[in-house]
């Protein structure tokens, strides 16, 4: 799904009519899907799976809820929020969303966008958009992924591709994150 007409090739550009929607499109295809899981997606950068030089999402129809869905327990997402702010990781808050650096992140700016009982995805894709923004202005234009986990509690997950995955993390499912996420946190606060 192309986000915009306009030539764009970065998410973080995109204004908020257009962002409105990308969540009214994302939205309209989770509410017909019957008994499928759509699975919402963006690759931003050759690095990340990103097939088209113009910022896209992608929309997978599943059977069923992934196994990285399944294994999420419906009270973990507030108890990482609470560990978050604790560990004073927030980069971040608006509209009953709270965004913040992984604690025990896979990869370097690996950050969670948490919703609220009145947080709408309109506001969470703005929120993404800022969050993008940030990692640009720290890092430069770094390859990313991101999704929306949706359930009983819906995230959406952002991950920069900053470090190459290689047999341990690929073979053992063990990363190696070279950047704490306090250390993460601090320079998405700027």
């Amino acid at each position: 799904m192309i986000h915009t007409p306009r030539h764009v090739r970065t998410f973080a550009e995109l204004t908020d009519e257009e962002i409105g929607f990308v969540a009214e499109a994302w939205n309209a295809r989770i509410a017909t899907s019957g008994s499928a899981y759509i699975h919402p997606l963006i690759n931003e950068g050759r690095a990340a799976g990103a097939s088209l030089p113009h910022t896209h999402s992608q929309l997978v129809w599943l059977p069923e809820p992934p196994p990285a869905l399944e294994t999420e327990r419906p009270e973990g997402l507030s108890e990482v929020v609470e560990l978050a702010r604790d560990q004073n990781l927030v980069v971040a808050e608006a509209d009953d969303l709270v965004a913040f650096c992984h604690p025990v992140a896979r990869l370097p700016y690996e950050t969670l966008i948490a919703s609220g009982a009145d947080a709408t995805l309109t506001d969470a894709l703005r929120l993404l958009r800022d969050l993008v923004s940030r990692l640009r202005e720290a890092e430069g234009p770094v390859p990313w992924n991101a999704w929306l986990h949706h359930g009983a509690t819906w995230h959406i997950e952002l991950v920069p591709r900053l470090s190459v995955l290689a047999g341990l993390e690929l073979g053992a499912g063990i990363y190696v994150n070279s950047l704490p996420p306090e250390q993460a946190a601090e320079n998405l606060r700027g």
